[in-house]
């Protein structure tokens, strides 16, 4: 590529660094004021270039080249990164009936959430990332799945927002049904690592009642992340033309990286002493992808989506916790 072809990329990517850096600072505000962040820089990168796109930049084409390259190879590469973070020994340690049971509740509420989201008059590609996002894990599912299954950007944004929303919802309410239902600790772990949709809210939910209940909810959903690759390469192959494709390249070159990084970090040729760093190298990719996808986004078009998506969010998550209690009941979790 010519040099005038890169420069083309510089004015919407450095916009996106700024608003990354407007989003992280935000977080930084709700845990300095509030004790923890109410709304993570991921979600309020969204926001945050949403409300710059909408009212405050007038030659959004000038943008776009950056702002492209941000929500789209800069995820690519923070999806690999998370890979390297994943350890699935753990997994292999917890029991077949838990992890079975997991499986099979994702699966349920993947293919359930589709269908409700569907039948609220959401499009094909919508309800599938809300259903992704509801199942396995919020905003880095669905942004996993939207370039697979051909998703508009106003659809990632509703999307991602909406349940990014409840989940702050989910994080205040959930802690309610302890005494509601008579949870003990490990089975309120296991209910959180269900329903609660990304890894920070899921330890915000979950260690303030215990350690137990905080360890439970992790490994449940370190369980549900996991199932990203597979839900994806599904999506990939069934959404995405593949009947006309070698499946080879029907495969997201990001999944397959996912896999070989996870692979990498389980049999420690990655060391676990990186894991940190590169999960907060992989956050600060996806915050700056976020950023990138909001400048993207003219709020007007996601205003008019909103009650749909918001509705499918609320029964597709109402159906996971009914599910998520069913399991602890069911195998007896103690």
């Amino acid at each position: 590529m010519e040099p005038v072809g890169k420069r083309r990329f510089v004015p919407g990517l450095t916009l996106a660094l700024v608003v990354a850096a407007l989003a992280w600072t935000g977080e930084q505000l709700f845990v300095s004021l509030a004790g923890r962040a109410l709304l993570e820089a991921i979600v309020l990168a969204i926001l945050v270039g949403a409300v710059v796109r909408t009212w405050f930049i007038s030659d959004a084409a000038r943008f776009a080249p950056g702002t492209h390259f941000a929500s789209g190879f800069l995820l690519e590469c923070s999806i690999v990164l998370l890979g390297a973070g994943s350890d699935l020994r753990a997994l292999l340690a917890a029991g077949p009936a838990i992890l079975a049971g997991v499986v099979v509740i994702v699966g349920v509420t993947l293919v359930a959430g589709m269908y409700i989201g569907q039948w609220f008059g959401l499009p094909r590609t919508h309800a599938l990332l809300v259903a992704v996002g509801n199942a396995i894990c919020g905003n880095s599912a669905i942004s996993a799945a939207a370039p697979v299954v051909g998703a508009r950007r106003d659809e990632v944004a509703s999307a991602i927002a909406f349940t990014a929303v409840l989940g702050v919802a989910v994080i205040v309410g959930l802690p309610s049904l302890i005494p509601l239902l008579g949870l003990t600790d490990t089975q309120y772990g296991v209910v959180a690592g269900l329903t609660v949709y990304a890894v920070p809210q899921v330890i915000a939910a979950a260690y303030p009642v215990s350690v137990a209940a905080g360890q439970a909810a992790t490994l449940v959903k370190l369980t549900r992340v996991l199932l990203l690759g597979p839900v994806v390469l599904l999506l990939s192959l069934t959404e995405h033309h593949a009947a006309r494709l070698k499946w080879w390249r029907a495969v997201p070159w990001y999944i397959i990286g996912f896999a070989v990084a996870a692979a990498l970090r389980t049999f420690e040729v990655i060391p676990a002493s990186t894991g940190d760093t590169v999960r907060e190298g992989a956050r600060a990719l996806t915050i700056v992808a976020m950023a990138g996808l909001g400048l993207a986004v003219d709020i007007h078009v996601v205003r008019k989506v909103g009650p749909r998506v918001g509705s499918t969010v609320i029964v597709s998550l109402a159906l996971m916790l009914t599910l998520s209690l069913a399991l602890v009941r069911l195998l007896g979790v103690a």
